[in-house]
């Protein structure tokens, strides 16, 4: 199906935010994904396309969070491989799966990360706990794998990871959480590409704005902020929810 341009113009408008939004304190897929269901794509093609879109936007804000100095190189830039170990892993299971039951389950997965991401609050640790390597690298593996099989929230989920079990703070952890991150995004784009489930005239508009969206919200990342993003994207997440619910009803 084609979309018209009044939605690629929507989308790329979401995008913007969802970059802003995700380089910040992440959840930014909880934005575009729902609006691409909404869209009418099916729901490989959602996710795929979602990705396709999500790696220029966490690059985007990897590039400015390490102009600002706050990514520790010496101690993640290991978990790049691992995040895209684990995404690779996930996106294969994504492939693996019945088309039809992914819908609902998409529905089950934004509920479940629209939550965690606007009431969880992460704990800063005031020292490193013992053996934080391995569990920092067994985070970075299942979150990543989560991350190629469906995304939303991956920033948030690592970013509590980082504050909990290293000494970093929030705006430290959101620009390391970022090095996995891109790393999870490459690989599942790298395989959702020789898939063909990639839908390049929505993706390329969509990363052209989430690539914005992250340098700006990298920049107020770098500023501070959490706040304000974390209520809006509380309300835009139950808002979508509600929409997708609808839609499942309708057609059911």
């Amino acid at each position: 199906m084609t979309l018209s341009f009044g939605a690629l113009l929507a989308l790329f408008g979401v995008a913007f935010a969802a970059g802003v939004v995700d380089a910040i304190a992440g959840g930014g897929g909880l934005l575009t994904l729902p609006t691409l269901l909404t869209a009418g794509l099916p729901p490989q093609l959602v996710i795929g396309t979602n990705k396709g879109s999500a790696v220029f936007g966490s690059g985007a804000a990897l590039l400015r969070f390490v102009r600002a100095g706050l990514v520790d190189w010496r101690r993640v830039w290991p978990l790049f491989f691992v995040g895209a170990l684990g995404s690779l892993g996930g996106a294969t299971l994504l492939l693996a799966l019945d088309p039809t039951i992914l819908k609902p389950l998409v529905l089950v997965l934004l509920v479940l990360a629209g939550t965690v991401v606007a009431f969880v609050r992460p704990r800063p640790s005031v020292e490193a706990l013992p053996g934080r390597r391995l569990k920092v690298a067994a985070l970075a593996l299942v979150v990543g794998a989560y991350d190629g099989f469906f995304g939303p929230g991956t920033g948030t989920f690592l970013i509590i990871g980082f504050v909990t079990l290293l000494p970093l703070s929030l705006s430290q952890a959101s620009a390391n959480a970022k090095v996995v991150n891109v790393g999870s995004n490459v690989a599942a784009v790298a395989l959702f590409a020789s898939r063909g489930v990639i839908r390049w005239d929505v993706a390329l508009p969509m990363a052209v704005a989430q690539f914005l969206g992250g340098t700006v919200g990298a920049h107020l990342a770098v500023r501070g902020g959490d706040t304000l993003v974390r209520r809006v994207v509380l309300v835009v997440v139950l808002a979508l929810v509600l929409r997708l619910a609808v839609d499942l009803w309708v057609s059911g």
